[in-house]
C-alpha cells in the first residue's frame, strides 16, 4: 500500500468513525487493565457479560484480592481459560497494591511486568487509558494489516512495527480501533465483505470478494 493510499485509508475510516473505542466496558484503568487480562482468547462480548456482574462487587485491587480466588473465578468461569486468568488476575492486583500504590502503571515496562499482562494487553492499557499512539496487534489488526497491503509481517511484532512507521501521525492514537473494527465487521476471516468495504479502493488485496 502506497502512502497516498494509507492516507486516504485512513481518512476515510476517521470519516466514518471520528472518535473510535474499545468495545470492552469499564470506568477506570483498573476495569480497563481487567477486562484486557480477561479477553485472551475471548470475545469482547463474552467479557462484557462476566464483567457487568463482577465489576459492581469488585472493581479495586483489593477488591478483587477480598473476593477470593473460587469467588472470583465463578464470576468469570464463561470466559476461555478462567483458571490461569483468575490466578494471574489475583497475582496481578497485589502487585499492583505492593509496588504501584493500587494504581495501574502509566509504563511498558511496568505493565508487562504485571503477571498475565503481555505486550499486547499492555498496548491497550497505554493506548485506551493514557493515549500513547501504540498498536495492540491482535489477529484481527495482524489479518487486516497483512491482507490489504498495510503493513505486512510475519509476526504480531513485526506488523507492530510497520504499523508505527506507515500509518501517519496524525492517525496513530485511534488507528488501533479503526483497524480492530474493520477485521472484526467487514475484513472478516473467512470471508471479507469487499462489497461494502469503505476503504476497499485503497487495498492491495487482489482477490476482493463479489457481492453474494
Amino acid at each position: 500500500m502506497t502512502p497516498a493510499r494509507i492516507e486516504a485509508f485512513f481518512a476515510t475510516l476517521k470519516a466514518a468513525n471520528p472518535q473510535p473505542v474499545t468495545e470492552l466496558e469499564y470506568t477506570s484503568v483498573f476495569e480497563l487493565l481487567t477486562a484486557v487480562l480477561l479477553s485472551a482468547q475471548a470475545t469482547d462480548v463474552g467479557v462484557n457479560k462476566a464483567t457487568r456482574r463482577l465489576f459492581p462487587v469488585a472493581n479495586t485491587p483489593q477488591a478483587m484480592l477480598d473476593l477470593g480466588l473460587e469467588r472470583l473465578e465463578g464470576y468469570i468461569q464463561t470466559i476461555g481459560l478462567y483458571h490461569s486468568k483468575a490466578r494471574h488476575l489475583l497475582r496481578t492486583c497485589r502487585m499492583l497494591i505492593e509496588r504501584h500504590g493500587g494504581q495501574v502503571p502509566r509504563s511498558r515496562e511496568e505493565l508487562e511486568a504485571l503477571p498475565g499482562v503481555g505486550r499486547k494487553t499492555a498496548n491497550v492499557v497505554l493506548n485506551v487509558a493514557f493515549g500513547e499512539p501504540t498498536m495492540a496487534v491482535d489477529t484481527h489488526i495482524f489479518r487486516v494489516s497483512n491482507r490489504t497491503g498495510l503493513a505486512p509481517g510475519k509476526t504480531p511484532l513485526a506488523v507492530e512495527m510497520q504499523l508505527l512507521k506507515r500509518i501517519p501521525p496524525a492517525y496513530r492514537v485511534d488507528a488501533h480501533h479503526w483497524l480492530i473494527l474493520l477485521g472484526r465487521y467487514v475484513c472478516q476471516a473467512r470471508k471479507p465483505q469487499c462489497w461494502h468495504c469503505s476503504v476497499a479502493a485503497c487495498c492491495d488485496f487482489r482477490d476482493k470478494t463479489p457481492r453474494p
